[in-house]
């Protein structure tokens, strides 16, 4: 009988019927999974298990068989639907500013501006986390890796990406907060703070 290692070697090789098995196993459980970290947000959990899983195609060829298929796939959805949700904060906490600083305007060039500087606010508190956490927090983040492939690249414990990530993610809270009722902020953001 097949395993699932079996099924994720010949992913790796490049078998398209291999990542059509693979979707039909897991596709179900994944929906379920990003469904309760999205707080039932239907439209939300199926983009994330869809761009989950072109990911897993794109990256197929870099596969660990001997590594949990279902952690990993688990892994980058979390992440991805993590970005989302960075994204959504940026994008609230630039109509907040605008609204707090601004009377309403139609002045695009005033708008982008505004924009530029909010941004530029929210890569500033990435530049201000300790060189470690920073690295950690970006390869997380932005690059979507899992606690364990980080360990891995930069030889590190496990346990001590969680806390280099904990750190991280208050001290963005943390700042994020002065600008907008963190109440909302957590309605509008349920697993901005999951690690």
């Amino acid at each position: 009988m097949e395993t699932e290692r079996d099924i994720v070697l010949k992913l790796r090789d490049g078998s398209s019927a291999a990542f059509e098995k693979l979707f039909h196993k897991y596709a179900g459980k994944l929906y379920n999974f990003i469904l309760k970290l999205s707080s039932g947000n239907t439209w939300l959990t199926e983009e994330t298990v869809q761009s989950t899983f072109v990911k897993i195609w794109e990256m197929h060829a870099s596969l660990n068989p001997d590594k949990s298929f279902i952690s990993y796939l688990c892994t980058i959805a979390k992440n991805k639907l993590v970005n989302e949700y960075e994204h959504r904060t940026v994008e609230y906490v630039y109509r907040e500013y605008v609204l707090k600083y601004h009377s309403y305007s139609d002045n695009s060039t005033e708008k982008e501006t505004d924009r530029a500087l909010l941004e530029e606010y929210i890569d500033c508190l990435i530049e201000k986390l300790p060189p470690a956490r920073k690295q950690v927090f970006i390869l997380s983040r932005k690059e979507m890796l899992s606690n364990k492939e980080i360990a891995e690249k930069l030889q590190i414990s496990e346990s001590t990406i969680q806390t280099q990530l904990s750190k991280a993610v208050a001290f963005m809270k943390e700042h994020l907060a002065k600008y907008y009722d963190p109440t909302a902020f957590t309605l509008l953001i349920p697993v901005f703070f999951i690690i």
